[in-house]
């Protein structure tokens, strides 16, 4: 089901949260829905537990756009395919897991107006310490590249203009898992306006990360710092 003229419309990626997802959607939806008209962007990343089938019952009772994939895409590949279909002029993105509270929104809809991005900052972040630590690491050398004035720049909580993420669009795809790494650094290399509002920081609903295992943690590691260099490269005369 979709709806004309959404004010705003909120993407979630989606990969095997078929234990929380339903609870997820609905939370946000009451939250925010009596107040201001919206629609979901579902970008399904090849689950292979009973997301899918969660997804399409939800589908024909709320606002929705929902991309089923056959094949897992990645956690980058699916926020752009979901950026490719908006069509609101403001976009909300959140993570599936729960972790994020859809009570903050209303501080981020407020000021919306005024700037160009908004971005969450998890001054209290649910994650396990190992994560922790190595998001606190990158970040020291992503800061030596960029001095981009957030805290938090991997936050998946981000409210911007249809105009930004229009622009983006192309020059995104380097980082395969950091994509708001990689995001918010363009956003900021672009000159747009970045606010930055604390938010709160939850425990998973269910299950853990699909993505920052500890066993995948080098490997991650490694493509990040090469793909930071490579941004950096290519955003040096933006």
């Amino acid at each position: 089901m979709q709806i004309p003229n959404p004010e705003v419309e909120i993407l979630l990626p989606v990969h095997n949260e078929g234990d929380s997802i339903e609870r997820v959607v609905r939370e946000i939806y009451a939250e925010i829905s009596p107040k201001v008209a919206m629609q979901f962007i579902i970008c399904e990343d090849g689950s292979r537990d009973n997301t899918k089938e969660v997804l399409t019952s939800l589908e024909k009772e709320l606002p929705m756009k929902l991309l089923l994939a056959t094949e897992r895409k990645g956690y980058s590949r699916a926020v752009r395919d979901g950026f490719e279909v908006l069509t609101a002029p403001y976009l909300l993105c959140l993570d599936s897991d729960g972790q994020c509270d859809p009570k903050d929104f209303w501080a981020f809809w407020e000021k919306r107006k005024n700037q160009d991005v908004i971005l969450g900052w998890r001054v209290n972040r649910a994650d396990l310490f190992w994560r922790r630590l190595f998001s606190r690491m990158f970040y020291y050398v992503y800061q030596a590249l960029y001095h981009v004035p957030v805290h938090d720049p991997s936050c998946p909580y981000m409210l911007a203009k249809k105009a930004v993420v229009d622009r983006l669009i192309p020059e995104l795809g380097e980082m395969q898992q950091g994509f708001w790494w990689e995001f918010i650094a363009r956003v900021h290399r672009r000159r747009y306006t970045i606010l930055e509002l604390p938010v709160q920081h939850r425990e998973r609903l269910a299950g853990t990360t699909q993505v920052y295992k500890l066993a995948k943690l080098p490997g991650i590691g490694y493509r990040h710092f090469i793909a930071l260099f490579k941004i950096w490269a290519q955003t040096r005369s933006s």
